[in-house]
């Protein structure tokens, strides 16, 4: 099994923290869509004798398509592709874009799941992040998604940022939960180069995260869902029994991905290759019939590396089989001699050949990934 995932390079306006690639001007839109279906034709041998369970259309902001693009993209990939039957398709989606007429159209679509970019359900956070929705927008979207019986909603909340007192937080948590949908990811605010948070923060104008405050209200994140019935099956990640996001569970568990569209990343098992970022140059190779990527062969500490770092985040921990099937038993003691320190403060525990995080650990889970690494010239096999 595979997925797919389409970057639509375009957003109403620039949220302060954001850096990932899009464009607040929709001039080249159609052509912008008429390279992604370009792309999706010629990436076809990319993942052969693969079957696509999963569709992603991620961003920018893809609610800014049309239903009909929406539809014709699926269809693009429905005829180059050996599609799954009911494959899970989502589409991220702004609330300020879910108006009646957008989610009749929407729910005329094959997509099946919505993630909607709430936030915050607070206006003067929205404004200091400068999202393009109010509250209301965010709450309203939510209930005629459902009324619509679009109920398979996630939800985005951030944490960790100095306008969000603790009681504003247990706010924006007990309104996800009381809307009884099955899926909440939550983030911590972070500062990122080149974004204008981070310029606010260098001029003085905005103050630094804090990240005593991060680990709090991540701690009561976990501790009020867990309660309400969600599974903390990844760091950032809460759902309802079987209500996981497959595409990003699939990301987690080293499933082969094809991405498409300008920025867009793809994983095939032996390496990694990344569209460019920049709409211009993406056009004009399309235009060409050329992909504009770059490619990186992975090497096996590259691969041992990146399956720590991403099954430590899961639920399901490290597989210390699957260690030794694929790297050889000295490097699974080397990795369980490793982890001893962990194991020894309880940021790890061992559940049935595995290593998975304990609440505690989850503090910690990228130092521990980090130090459980290991260089080329350390390798045992």
């Amino acid at each position: 099994m595979a997925g797919i995932y389409i970057h639509i390079p375009f957003c109403k306006q620039a949220c302060h923290y954001c850096d990932f690639h899009f464009s607040t001007s929709l001039k080249y839109k159609e052509e912008m869509l008429e390279s992604i279906h370009k792309e999706i034709k010629l990436q076809k041998p990319y993942l052969e004798n693969h079957k696509i369970e999963t569709i992603y259309f991620g961003g920018g902001t893809p609610s800014l398509l049309s239903a009909d693009e929406i539809s014709n993209l699926v269809e693009s990939i429905q005829s180059n592709y050996e599609v799954v039957a009911n494959p899970e398709i989502t589409l991220e989606a702004n609330p300020d874009d879910l108006g009646v007429e957008k989610l009749k159209d929407v729910r005329n679509t094959a997509v099946n799941r919505l993630s909607i970019g709430v936030q915050s359900f607070f206006d003067e956070d929205l404004r200091w992040m400068n999202r393009a929705h109010v509250a209301k927008e965010a709450e309203s979207a939510i209930k005629r998604a459902q009324d619509f019986g679009l109920e398979n909603i996630t939800i985005d909340l951030i944490y960790g940022y100095p306008l969000l007192t603790d009681e504003k937080w247990k706010t924006n948590i007990q309104n996800a939960i009381n809307f009884g949908i099955p899926h909440i990811s939550s983030y911590s605010m972070t500062v990122e180069p080149k974004t204008a948070l981070a310029s606010f923060i260098n001029k003085g104008k905005q103050k630094a995260m804090d990240d005593a405050q991060s680990a709090h209200q991540f701690q009561y994140l976990m501790d009020e869902l867990t309660t309400n019935g969600f599974e903390h099956y990844e760091i950032s990640n809460f759902a309802k029994p079987e209500q996981y996001s497959k595409h990003n569970t699939n990301y987690w568990r080293g499933v082969h991905y094809l991405g498409i569209g300008p920025s867009a990343h793809s994983f095939n098992g032996k390496s990694r290759q990344w569209n460019v970022a920049n709409n211009s140059k993406y056009l004009g190779a399309l235009e060409k019939n050329e992909i504009p990527f770059e490619v990186e062969t992975l090497t096996l500490e590259n691969r041992y590396n990146e399956y720590l770092m991403t099954s430590l985040r899961t639920q399901w921990g490290v597989d210390l089989a699957k260690i030794e099937n694929d790297y050889g038993s000295e490097q699974m003691s080397s990795l369980l001699a490793l982890a001893e320190e962990y194991l020894d403060k309880n940021w790890l525990n061992s559940v049935e050949n595995k290593l998975v995080l304990t609440r505690e650990g989850k503090l910690y889970a990228d130092l521990i990934a980090s130090e459980l690494f290991i260089t080329e010239h350390e390798f045992q096999k």
